[in-house]
């Protein structure tokens, strides 16, 4: 499965979602305006990621749980975004989960 492909699926399966490059890098946005997912292809290391919004305290709470599958990202994570690596073993439903919870996050302020 490739990880983009899967990730694009989910995302655009969210009500009224769109994509489109931002930063060079695949991005998913509520009603073509606020960012969801961003799509992480080595961009700010060597690891393939994607970014997303998270409720406060999400961030935190996953990463503690799991640092070989979440992380902490670069310019949004002090915003409590969440990183998830790509690059190793993916529950996709968990990741559906996630990019759900952040479209709900950004589009109404809640999960």
């Amino acid at each position: 499965m490739d990880p983009l492909e899967e990730l694009r699926r989910l995302c655009l399966a969210q009500p009224e979602a769109t994509e489109r490059l931002s930063h060079g890098e695949p991005t998913w946005f509520v009603k073509g305006r606020k960012t969801f997912v961003m799509f992480a292809d080595h961009h700010h290391d060597d690891r393939l990621a994607f970014w997303c919004a998270a409720a406060p305290g999400t961030q935190e709470a996953l990463v503690a749980e799991d640092p070989t599958r979440f992380f902490r990202p670069p310019y949004v994570g002090h915003r409590g975004w969440l990183g998830v690596y790509l690059d190793v073993r993916v529950d996709w439903a968990e990741i559906g989960e996630l990019v759900a919870d952040a479209y709900r996050y950004v589009r109404y302020g809640a999960p």
